[in-house]
């Protein structure tokens, strides 16, 4: 069954929740006192036929927030030098209240009731945007408090591994490991591998229109 009004189908496939794919990278592991560095969301849409598919990405370099921890071992592993100039870095809470807004126009326009955090081990990422949210005083929240959609779990069932770049291979997406940990990259090649898992779903009939 195709319907053509891409509002009501968004909203009838998620029980009103709004899927937003989100990607940290971080000063850390904690995120009470580890620097957010990068933030991406990568937005979805649904095709006439209830296809879902990675539309625009909005991607930020972060100012570590004042008495940030900065875990060196952290830094190596992302390459992110925090304090080169060249990174444009913008304050947290700049970042996170333009963010926060964009979030929320999604969320109306596409007749949702709240966004909820997709993300490769989600609630690694909800846990700093949490934490970002709150250093930054944003009262009108967007995301469900704790419900998120995990691709590590999904892909584990859809393909019988978990990390992101070897599940985005069985899934033949194209994913290029020099790009990786970059927040961009890894929040668009996560939202193609979730689109690609809820769209196989669809297509074996797991999921049927009313």
């Amino acid at each position: 069954m195709e319907f053509n009004d891409e509002k009501s189908m968004m909203a009838q496939r998620f029980r009103g929740f709004l899927p937003v794919v989100i990607d940290v990278e971080t000063g850390g592991f904690n995120s009470q006192t580890d620097a957010v560095l990068e933030i991406a969301a990568t937005f979805l849409r649904m095709d006439d036929s209830g296809q879902l598919e990675p539309d625009e990405t909005l991607s930020y370099n972060v100012e570590p927030f004042e008495g940030a921890n900065l875990e060196p071992a952290a830094l190596e592993f992302t390459g992110i030098d925090p304090h080169n100039p060249l990174r444009q870095a913008q304050k947290e809470v700049t970042v996170m209240g333009e963010l926060m807004k964009r979030i929320r126009q999604q969320v109306k326009a596409s007749g949702c009731t709240r966004a909820v955090l997709v993300g490769h081990n989600a609630h690694f990422d909800l846990g700093f945007v949490l934490a970002a949210v709150e250093r930054s005083n944003i009262k009108r929240n967007p995301f469900h408090p704790f419900s998120v959609m995990d691709t590590a779990s999904l892909s584990g069932l859809a393909y019988g591994h978990t990390v992101l770049a070897r599940a985005c291979q069985l899934a033949e997406i194209d994913f290029d490991n020099d790009e990786a940990h970059s927040a961009a990259y890894d929040a668009f090649k996560t939202a193609e591998l979730f689109c690609q898992i809820v769209n196989r779903w669809q297509q074996l009939g797991g999921w049927r229109w009313s």
